[in-house]
């Protein structure tokens, strides 16, 4: 037995396609060599896997400035809302465990 999906849920599921894609392209290539490859290598290993949510606050994260985030990536400075603390987190805790 075959499951169809409705044309809305083969939209969204482009666009989610769309919305890793980009998100990708955006975290390697920031425009600093650290950035490119904190934020790129996070994201080849895991935007893939993201889901909707997830990739919101990646997004969000991705907006901040170069300065701003290699202060809290590299130097764990910076105070900001939960959702992005959380993605802040799980950026070093994946560098952290491909690091041994």
């Amino acid at each position: 037995m075959t499951l169809n999906k409705s044309a809305g849920d083969k939209s969204a599921e482009d666009d989610l396609s769309v919305r890793r894609h980009r998100a990708l392209y955006r975290a390697e290539h920031r425009g600093t060599r650290e950035m490119d490859f904190l934020l790129g290598r996070f994201a080849r290993a895991q935007v893939t896997q993201m889901a909707a949510l997830e990739l919101d606050h990646f997004e969000e994260l991705l907006k901040l400035p170069d300065p701003e985030l290699a202060g809290v990536l590299i130097d764990g400075t910076g105070e900001f809302e939960e959702s992005t603390a959380s993605m802040i987190e799980r950026i070093s805790l994946f560098h952290q465990n491909n690091m041994k």
